[in-house]
């Protein structure tokens, strides 16, 4: 029949190549996963692909081909077992039948020896009908796995039983058809034995590509998952930690709060008292509606801290003037801070630095638009803080780094330390003093 003429030179050099080409794939994928039943397999079809060249050895290599054609197959059959075994888990799903399938494995090594001394003494004709001794036996073997096999549940397994099964009918059609029909197919259909081999090794190598590609779509999707329920995780963890150090940052303040009130109705100053406690409900209230929250708009932020600062002024009987200056292009609405993170700064600012200085007390925040950045500009014209730091006790300046390292720490939390900068510089000199403290973080998490 004219169609079988489809199967020349070509289709099989073709097969070849794939073969070739999937034994490499397969090996760079065990270079990566260490898998290795990507490795046995690369093995098998390399050796495969070396049975198949024996149909295109030039005649004056034939002979030395000899003694590798039988040894090259059982090596490779000895890795295809090693990979089924890997691919199934035999040790772990069949146990009773995982030491017949390495009994077997073993025997191949065996018989490597056994037929180049045959070659030796013997040559291929001996080498053939030992061969077809065995071809039976191996054959026998094979199906009785395919059944035990077949009790391992999974997709896996039924394809994998396919592949095999057909590659092993097909060769013995191979086998079969060189001693029998070799003659009358060649000279009637053109069909050469070696057909019935290549198709089989296409069929079983398209099977296990469908195995291990599965196997591999699997492994990413449960590594994205993995990786998603880490960054999950790794955000609650971040989250925590925020609103553990806001929560201790909290108190501290409160606490001043109510001192201040107290100070208040000492003096019977119960207007200035009232109007404190007005204010000082309204920043509660802003507090705690923001307690749940892990971050807030810039522009709320800034309205707690003007609250929070007009509180401050009433506190030290308005000695000091607070002036807030933001650039134009910014969209406050838009930029998420953690609540209450400037307020550590300007509580330093009035109570370290502009409390023990007399005269004009101004404090000054900038806040910078630089591109994907925002930078905070805190400025005071207080002490200094190296001459704060020379001046305040112990317990004072542990609860000011506190604050400070706390506020770091948040805003660091919330950008996963990306481009966070925070500097605090003593700008002192001949002609003024103070502190400014600079503070620079994305403008978008």
């Amino acid at each position: 029949m004219a169609w079988f003429n489809v199967f020349g030179d070509n289709f099989y050099a073709g097969i070849r190549a794939v073969i070739l080409v999937l034994a490499i794939v397969y090996s760079l994928i065990y270079s990566q996963s260490r898998k290795k039943e990507y490795l046995f397999y690369s093995l098998y079809l390399a050796l495969l692909f070396f049975v198949f060249l024996q149909y295109i050895q030039p005649q004056k290599i034939q002979n030395w081909y000899d003694y590798l054609d039988y040894p090259i197959q059982f090596l490779a059959f000895f890795f295809y077992i090693l990979f089924a075994r890997e691919l199934l888990k035999t040790k772990k799903n069949i146990p009773k039948w995982d030491p017949v399938l390495q009994f077997f494995a073993k025997s191949y090594l065996v018989l490597i020896p056994i037929f180049w001394l045959i070659q030796f003494f013997f040559g291929k004709t001996l080498q053939d009908k030992l061969f077809l001794i065995l071809a039976p036996i191996l054959t026998v073997f094979a199906l009785l796995s395919y059944i035990v096999i077949a009790k391992i549940k999974g997709k896996h397994v039924r394809f994998f039983i396919a592949g095999s099964l057909l590659f092993v009918a097909f060769g013995n059609i191979s086998l079969l058809t060189e001693i029998v029909f070799t003659n009358f197919l060649k000279n009637t259909y053109n069909i050469q034995p070696k057909l019935f081999m290549h198709i089989g090794a296409v069929v079983e190598t398209m099977m296990v590509a469908l195995i291990l590609g599965s196997q591999l779509k699997y492994q990413k999707d449960k590594r994205q998952k993995a990786e998603s329920l880490l960054r999950l995780k790794t955000k609650e963890k971040e989250n925590l930690k925020m609103t553990a150090l806001q929560s201790q940052m909290d108190p501290h303040f409160l606490y001043n709060s109510l001192n201040s009130i107290n100070n208040f109705v000492l003096k019977n100053d119960a207007e200035k008292a009232s109007d404190y406690i007005t204010k000082f409900s309204r920043l509660i209230r802003e507090i705690l509606n923001n307690s749940s929250n892990i971050t807030i708009s810039l522009e709320k932020e800034l309205g707690i801290l003007s609250l929070y600062i007009k509180l401050e002024q009433m506190r030290i009987n308005d000695s000091f003037d607070y002036i807030l200056v933001v650039d134009q292009t910014l969209d406050l609405e838009k930029i998420e801070v953690p609540p209450l993170f400037l307020q550590p700064f300007v509580e330093n600012a009035i109570w370290h630095g502009l409390i023990s200085k007399t005269g004009q007390k101004t404090i000054k925040l900038h806040i910078f638009d630089e591109g994907d950045n925002i930078r905070c500009e805190l400025v005071d014209n207080g002490i200094g803080i190296n001459k704060t730091m020379n001046e305040s006790n112990y317990v004072t300046q542990k609860h000011k780094s506190f604050g400070i390292k706390a506020t770091e720490d948040r805003i660091k939390l919330l950008h996963k330390d990306a481009k966070v900068y925070l500097f605090i510089e003593d700008i002192s000199n001949e002609t003024k003093t103070g502190t400014k403290v600079s503070l620079k973080f994305p403008k978008h998490r």
